[in-house]
């Protein structure tokens, strides 16, 4: 085995020979240094600078580089109790995933499915961070049919329909993430997306009720149900009247989205 210190001293001292090469079985570079040194040697011989230059690179070098290099890769030993316990894993770990023949494993059929990786999840959570929202939903809802009670997968689905304001099925799959052991209240209250879902007079009696129970939304009265549109279009006009005079929009573009507020109203 080669040892470091040594081929940084045979460096420094005859490494315009390049006798450090010869002796880290490098005899082509070691070669090279020979002839380097016969044609530099009337005016400087620059292979004893290129041997300082590989002496101090031998000694700033780790042992475990130094040894993948010269060595053959020889690698660390392990102390003997983490070696043990690397072995009892891999043991066990070819015990269950590959029985001996005519055996059963011990882990159940059903669990093995729910332990494997859920490819629709990691499909969806990728379009979801894309803002590829109607696709990724698509796959959060095949996901739950491999993982029903993925409480993940019910959050971000919940996250992803109150993107799409449709609050009906934002607080129904965030009732079902608490119910299959979601508890982040504070990420229901403060994530951005849910930020849809809290505006609806409902979710404070959602809140109240621990995010668990689906809340009854009564259909309003004809009359309370004029008054709301009402109020909601009156609202858009303001707003509207607010961007007009902060130059967001222009008097043309105000003129066409105020006839379009009115002709709905």
């Amino acid at each position: 085995m080669k040892n470091k210190y040594v081929a940084a001293v045979m460096a420094f001292l005859l490494g315009s020979f390049g006798v450090h090469k010869f002796y880290l079985r490098e005899p082509g570079a070691g070669i090279f240094y020979v002839m380097l040194f016969m044609m530099t040697q009337e005016f400087f011989p620059i292979s004893s600078i290129l041997g300082i230059i590989d002496g101090m690179r031998y000694l700033t070098m780790g042992q475990a580089e130094f040894d993948r290099k010269f060595n053959g890769g020889k690698k660390a030993q392990l102390p003997p109790s983490l070696g043990r316990r690397r072995k009892k894993r891999t043991v066990n770990r070819e015990y269950y995933e590959y029985p001996e023949r005519g055996q059963k494993s011990r882990i159940p059929k059903r669990k093995r499915s729910v332990l494997r990786s859920n490819p629709f999840k990691k499909s969806g959570l990728k379009k979801y961070k894309e803002f590829d929202i109607e696709e990724a939903i698509v796959d959060f809802e095949k996901g739950l049919k491999i993982q029903p009670n993925d409480e993940s997968l019910h959050f971000h689905l919940a996250c992803a329909y109150s993107l799409l304001e449709n609050k009906e099925k934002a607080f129904d799959h965030v009732s079902k993430a608490v119910q299959s052991g979601f508890s982040d209240f504070k990420k229901i209250q403060n994530h951005d997306d849910l930020a849809y879902m809290r505006i609806q007079p409902e979710f404070e009696k959602f809140k109240t009720n621990g995010f668990k129970e689906k809340v009854e939304r009564s259909n309003p009265s004809k009359k309370e149900s004029t008054e709301d549109a009402d109020e909601f279009l009156l609202e858009k006009l303001g707003k509207l009247v607010e961007m007009r005079k902060r130059g967001i929009v222009t008097e043309a573009d105000f003129r066409i989205e105020r006839e379009k507020i009115l002709r709905k109203a």
